[in-house]
């Protein structure tokens, strides 16, 4: 960018004052209302994108080892946990709106953060080394509640609006984790006036070995979940916290699996052979098949119904599939590695 100084400014100190002060193009550009946040595991960032134009807004460093992010529901704050294979204990936190990293959270006693959400004010996030599931309240600045499940690689995670119910999917355990919020009424060696506890229960339901990504229909009406060992689909009533029905989907290696925003379609991507499946749910029949890449992995709806993002680990972009056609139709480079993704909408 050039520009003219008046001759009493040349070559002086002031010259360089205004030159410093002077916009730059190129710089940081400010945080629109929608944001795309996308995590590159090998440069370590957040990486902020601008979902209209997919253009990156800026890169943010969070920690050595981040694999799931989440935004508030204000869409002012991200939080990135640091796996570590479950050795690690912290969540990155990042200001969306000045586009800079705060002060990381510490989860010990829980470690390897893994699965994340934000729901009812708080982020809540498994602990695979743990075998737990915990939340963070940023009201009051700590971990406020904790939950064992006894199971191995507690990994993904889905929580209620309520905050009354989990679903937690124990990948080497091969079983699906439902949690539930319940008053438990005093016994009879309970002293006079005892009131009724919170407490929680828990319901085990085995499906396969290596079952990791799942999601729960809109309605609420469905659990699907798939099994990177066997590749099939299983599918969980909530309601009933029961087994319903398999599909046998030959996903092998089935990474993440997502509703669309309308429930009619379930995505399961393969992180083993880059495939991404697409599947019809009323009829629980495969309608399509993508070849994202060499491996496909963090699969994000757009609220709009409009595309699915999809990250290609191997590959280092991320796919952008059309919801109406089922095609790919662009690609997004957000750094090397990319893998979990989320939404930032402020309101």
């Amino acid at each position: 960018m050039k520009f003219l100084l008046p001759q009493f400014l040349r070559s002086s100190a002031a010259a360089l004052m205004i030159f410093l002060l002077w916009p730059v193009e190129g710089n940081t550009q400010s945080t629109p209302g929608k944001l795309l946040l996308a995590l590159s595991k090998t440069d370590h960032m957040l990486v902020m994108v601008d979902p209209s134009t997919l253009k990156i807004i800026a890169r943010v460093p969070v920690g050595v080892d981040p694999h799931e992010v989440i935004a508030s529901a204000d869409g002012k704050t991200a939080y990135v946990t640091n796996y570590g294979g479950g050795s690690y204990h912290e969540l990155n936190v990042i200001d969306l709106v000045a586009q800079k990293a705060l002060p990381d959270i510490d989860t010990r006693p829980l470690f390897g953060p893994h699965g994340l959400v934000f729901v009812n004010g708080k982020a809540w996030f498994t602990a695979e080394g743990s075998k737990s599931v915990g939340s963070y309240d940023p009201a009051s600045g700590k971990l406020d509640w904790s939950l064992g499940t006894g199971q191995d690689r507690t990994h993904m995670l889905f929580v209620t609006a309520d905050a009354k119910k989990i679903y937690t999917t124990n990948v080497s355990s091969g079983t699906v984790s439902i949690l539930t919020d319940t008053l438990i009424q005093p016994g009879r060696m309970a002293p006079p006036n005892a009131k009724p506890r919170k407490d929680w229960t828990q319901t085990v339901i085995p499906v396969g070995k290596g079952s990791e990504g799942f999601d729960v229909s809109p309605d609420g009406s469905q659990l699907w979940t798939a099994a990177s060992e066997d590749g099939m689909v299983y599918i969980i009533d909530p309601a009933a916290k029961m087994l319903k029905a398999k599909i046998d989907a030959k996903a092998v290696g089935a990474n993440r699996l997502k509703f669309t925003p309308n429930g009619k379609q379930v995505f399961i991507s393969s992180l083993r052979t880059g495939d991404l499946f697409i599947f019809d749910v009323a009829s629980r029949k495969e309608i399509r098949r993508l070849k994202i890449g060499r491996g496909a992995a963090g699969i994000l709806m757009d609220p709009d119904g409009s595309r699915a993002f999809v990250a290609s680990s191997a590959d280092n972009f991320v796919a952008i599939v059309d919801l109406k056609s089922l095609e790919i139709t662009n690609r997004l480079d957000v750094g090397p590695v990319p893998d979990g993704l989320a939404w930032a909408i402020r309101p």
